[in-house]
């Protein structure tokens, strides 16, 4: 019956913060980075993949709800279900909590900017080519700056929380750039906590006479 009652618990913790929806992203998606890490904690019964994608204000929120979700998951079926899913909804929210954003439920796969798609495919092939047509040119220099910060940084021991903050960082800073933030806020030693927050986004339009990449990447 605890057990029961502590899936409640979380169950309640999950409704009681909400925001309006705030500019895109794909943290907060099915099929988002934030979710997958947290899908191989659950399965691993390790949150440190998970604890890569909070700031260290958010850490112990994040570890109490795990470890009951740890616990219930042990009831399986429908139990399981309840306490994966209001952990990853606790997850993200936290994340976006930390960026300044506002949660309102993980979303169904496939709703992501293709931006943030070809984003993603430059952070696996290492080069930018999967963004040429939809940034503008002088964006590359820093585009291609902070893609070698994420690159350096992807590699990394899963189980060091703090070492995935960075790369979470790194990589954060490098998709928003390439949606249109226009501002630096700071290395990627920082962690999720330091993302843009509100107040510094800027619309995500693609401007006329977009990027036709030339020469090689780094």
């Amino acid at each position: 019956m605890s057990i029961i009652l502590a899936a409640a618990a979380i169950a309640a913790m999950g409704l009681i913060v909400l925001w309006p929806r705030s500019a895109s992203a794909h943290c907060d998606t099915e099929d988002g980075p934030a979710v997958a890490a947290g899908r191989l904690a659950l399965e691993t019964g390790d949150p440190s993949p998970a604890l890569a994608w909070v700031h260290a204000e958010g850490d112990a929120e994040v570890r109490e709800v795990f470890a009951l979700a740890q616990r219930v998951r042990a009831l399986g079926g429908e139990a399981r279900l309840v306490a994966d899913r209001l952990f990853l909804e606790t997850l993200v929210r936290v994340h976006r909590v930390g960026e300044g954003a506002g949660f309102d439920g993980i979303k169904p796969a496939g709703r992501v900017d293709p931006v943030v798609v070809a984003a993603d495919r430059a952070i696996e092939s290492g080069k930018l080519e999967p963004l040429a047509g939809l940034v503008s040119p002088e964006r590359l220099p820093e585009l291609r700056a902070r893609l070698a910060r994420a690159l350096a940084l992807k590699d990394r021991d899963v189980e060091d929380v703090e070492a995935g903050r960075r790369w979470v960082a790194a990589y954060v800073s490098f998709v928003k750039y390439a949606e249109g933030e226009e501002h630096e806020h700071g290395d990627a030693s920082h962690g999720p906590h330091e993302a843009a927050p509100e107040h510094h986004r800027v619309a995500h339009g693609h401007p006329a006479g977009a990027l036709v990449l030339a020469g090689p990447e780094r």
